[in-house]
Formats: structure tokens, sequence, C-alpha cells
């Protein structure tokens, strides 16, 4: 999907929403779990009931290949099912030496045809440039996360910068605004301005919005650029409204929620 494919469907549904799909055996309703596939049944009801609110979709690959070859197989069930004209993402976060790299690029745009896929840029250009290489895919590497591990490296003084400042002013130079977008986690409320004023052009992904404390407001208040600019991820906040028999309307229901949210600021 291009950057203006992006774009358009922001304008078109007033959003920036993307739900992240970190599906769990162990959380889903108790009622699916009698199903062929619970997984698949439990994220087409998520889809059913979100899509029309939601411009992105992020499947967290661990928590299908925690479940061997049945949980790839409901992963790739998954993405066929998402409609089209939503950009979809492989959380994988994978990064090696430039022909494992190429290897994972082929796995995540060949073979089951993702928009994008989150990278680890911890091996340099050589691990990110495969990512690059595949027209109308995009690398999504990680820039700041919202974890409270995140300060162990990506906080840490590199020369006049810290290192993170300095993986986004690097990584930046190896594509383009049409194939490169950062991670930038939305509980660094004290960051989210001074990147923007970074790379004031790219997308970022910015996890952390809902469980983990961020807020809508103050992602869009300090990241939003002309062409919005932004995909916010929401999991647990929406996937997991309800575990009972309603969790898809309740779900619904999140995610609308959270559209008529960012919508004030599109």
């Amino acid at each position: 999907m291009t950057r203006s494919e992006i774009i358009e469907q922001i304008r078109l549904k007033k959003s920036v929403l993307c739900v992240g799909l970190d599906t769990d055996l162990e959380k889903i309703p108790a009622h699916l779990l009698t199903e062929d596939d619970p997984v698949f049944a439990f994220n087409k009801a998520i889809i059913d009931a979100t899509k029309d609110y939601t411009v992105s979709y992020k499947i967290n690959t661990a928590f299908y290949e925690a479940n061997g070859l049945k949980g790839w197989r409901s992963m790739e069930k998954t993405l066929d099912y998402i409609p089209k004209n939503i950009f979809t993402i492989a959380d994988a976060k994978r990064g090696d030496i430039g022909n494992t790299s190429t290897q994972y690029a082929k796995t995540f745009f060949k073979t089951y045809d993702f928009d994008s896929v989150t990278i680890a840029p911890y091996m340099g250009k050589d691990s990110v440039a495969p990512f690059l290489q595949f027209p109308g895919h995009w690398g999504i590497v990680l820039g700041i996360t919202s974890n409270e591990g995140s300060a162990d490296f990506q906080q840490l003084v590199c020369g006049e910068e810290q290192l993170y400042e300095k993986v986004l002013n690097t990584v930046s130079t190896w594509g383009t605004e049409e194939n490169l977008m950062f991670v930038v986690g939305a509980t660094r409320k004290e960051q989210l301005r001074h990147v923007r004023s970074l790379l004031p052009h790219h997308f970022f992904l910015i996890p952390g919005v809902g469980a983990q404390g961020g807020d809508v407001a103050t992602v869009c208040e300090n990241t939003m650029n002309k062409d919005a600019g932004i995909l916010i991820n929401v999991s647990r906040g929406v996937i997991y409204a309800s575990s009972g028999t309603d969790f898809a309307e309740k779900a619904g229901a999140a995610a609308f929620q959270y559209q008529q949210e960012m919508a004030a600021y599109l």
C-alpha cells in the first residue's frame, strides 16, 4: 500500500486507528474454544466489528508463532480476511545480516503479503535495507519504544545525541517517506513533539495508547502533520473490551470511541 493510499483511508474514515490483533488463546472468550480455529474465529469477529473505524491492523506474530503450524495458518487466514484497503503490519521485529533479512522480507512481503513489517535496527544498515527493496511495502523501524526497558539503551547519550535520536536521524537516510516508518511510543509524552521535529514528514506507528497509559489527545496534538502522519495502535483496549459473548460488539464500540476522538484532529 502506498503512502497516498494510506492517507486516503485516513481522510475517508477520519481515523488513524490501528487495531492490534495480539490474540491470546488464554484471553479470548471461552465459547470460541470449541471452534475449529478459535484464533481466527475471534479475529474474524473483531475485524467485522472494527473495520469501519480503523485504517490498519497490526498482527503481532509472536501470538501466532507460539501455536506452531496451526498458529501460522490462523495468521494467514486472518491476513487474507482483512479488507485490502486497510494497511497491514506484521509486528515481527525482524533484523539480521543482509541475506537473512532478505528472507524475512520475502516471508512477510511475498509469502504472506503484509504491507509492512516492524524491524529492529541494532545490526545496522545492511539488516534494514533488504526490507526497503519491495515497492509498495514498508519497513517500520523501532525508534523509541513505550516499555520500561527502553531506558536501558535507547536513551543513553551517544555523542551529542541520545541513542534513539541517532537511530532516527541515521535510519531516515536509508529509505524515504514512502517506504519507511518509525515506532514511537505514546507513553513518552515529553519526547513526542521532539521526535516529530526530527522527522517532520515520516509516518509514525505509535503504540502505548490505552492499557499502557498513553492518550489520543496528547499523541495527536504533538505528532500529527499535514498528512496526519501517524497510526495509533490500540490492542487490549479494543480486542479485549469484553470477555463475554458480546466481545465483538464491545470491540466495535471501543474502536468507534477511539475513531471519534481522532476525528476531532482530522
